[in-house]
């Protein structure tokens, strides 16, 4: 943390010129105090019931007070820039990474960083498939933020998220070129290191097949092409912590590493192939951590032929029914088919198939595996 400088200046430090905006009221002069030679000069002023003593002053009083003060010594008035500061006790990153690795994950956050997804230049598919993870897993995907290729927005973004919600990956800024800013911004987020990882090296020496566009390029020969490659293992580093903590090799035959930083950040690449790889290897690695892993959240779909302000009124008076239950109703409409679809999620499968009879008959519709197993020619335009 930085710390304050001295104030130097008369306009910086909050006590400058002190002395002489006393004089202006009266005072102090060199051998009195300032208290009693202001009030003494300005006796006058005071009607009797608000003077500051129980009996009416008089010079006399006054002369003999001054006397005294002048075999008092003078104490200087400190100034307020040499006065220490208080630093206030905060949990340090490294005692957050471990709280984090260790806790039940209940909650997710998924980050998507890359200027070309906001630009319109590459769709995002990534979220979609964290969700779809998350759902099946049982972890609850509370938030998906698309942010660009920033450093100051990647700092804020992930350390709010890592301090909000127990799991947290991110997509994308993890390649060779100088716009690939994720490691070392989540790195200053978190006031770590970056250093070069020595064993994600060692297998991006031995799984990266050469590029036909390089066929001279060496592994021993420094180059800008070199370079270039080590920038995707010069990883976040926290010297606290143990390795098998911060970096996860999740795939054999994939020498990309999963670089973990506060315990609860996973940084993946943009590539959706990749992304999805390693993100179904981390979840290997966290079923133990999550409450009913795979049978957490359930899913009831139910096909039915009526426009949604038709079925409106009824979801509103089941979705009151089963909230506390943790149950949430949903209405989808399907544009250009004949058949919306009405949905209960939640983690109480008894409960939520004791519903089943009665949704059919609220929704005049029937239960479905998927949602296009009723489609036929018509649409609905009522939605």
């Amino acid at each position: 943390m930085k710390r304050s400088q001295p104030l130097t200046s008369s306009s910086d430090c909050p006590t400058a010129g002190l002395d002489s905006d006393l004089r202006d009221l009266g005072g102090p002069r060199n051998d009195e105090l300032y208290i009693i030679d202001h009030i003494h000069s300005h006796k006058t002023s005071f009607p009797y019931f608000l003077s500051p003593f129980p009996y009416p002053t008089t010079t006399p009083m006054f002369s003999r007070l001054s006397l005294i003060a002048r075999h008092l010594p003078r104490t200087p008035i400190p100034s307020l820039s040499t006065i220490p500061r208080p630093t206030l006790p905060k949990m340090s990153t490294t005692s957050a990474a471990r709280q984090h690795l260790s806790s039940k994950l209940h909650t997710a956050a998924c980050l998507i960083i890359g200027d070309e997804v906001l630009n319109g230049k590459t769709r995002d598919s990534n979220s979609h498939y964290m969700s779809q993870w998350c759902f099946k897993l049982g972890i609850a995907l509370r938030r998906i933020e698309i942010i660009a290729d920033d450093a100051s927005e990647i700092s804020e973004a992930v350390k709010r998220m890592s301090s909000s919600y127990d799991f947290v990956v991110t997509s994308g800024g993890i390649g060779p070129t100088h716009d690939d800013i994720t490691y070392e911004s989540i790195a200053k987020a978190f006031g770590l290191e970056l250093t070069l990882h020595d064993e994600a090296f060692a297998r991006m020496r031995k799984l990266s097949r050469p590029h036909p566009s390089q066929p001279n390029f060496s592994w021993d020969e420094p180059s800008p092409a070199l370079e270039a490659k080590k920038r995707m293992v010069i990883l976040p580093w926290d010297k606290e912590l143990k390795d098998e903590e911060q970096v996860r090799f999740v795939a054999e035959d994939l020498w990309v590493p999963v670089s973990v930083v506060n315990g609860n950040v996973h940084i993946l690449p943009g590539v959706p192939r990749l992304f999805e790889r390693l993100l179904e290897g981390i979840g290997e690695g966290i079923k133990d951590r999550v409450e009913d892993p795979g049978k957490g959240v359930h899913r009831i779909l139910f096909s039915t032929p009526l426009a949604e302000s038709a079925v409106a009124g009824y979801l509103t008076e089941l979705s009151k029914k089963v909230e506390g239950k943790g149950v949430k109703v949903g209405s989808y409409p399907r544009w250009g088919k004949s058949r919306n679809t009405v949905t209960l999620v939640g983690r109480d499968v008894e409960f939520m198939e004791g519903l089943v009879q009665e949704v059919e008959k609220g929704v005049k519709g029937r239960r479905v595996q998927r949602e296009d197993e009723d489609d036929s020619a018509g649409s609905d335009m009522d939605s």
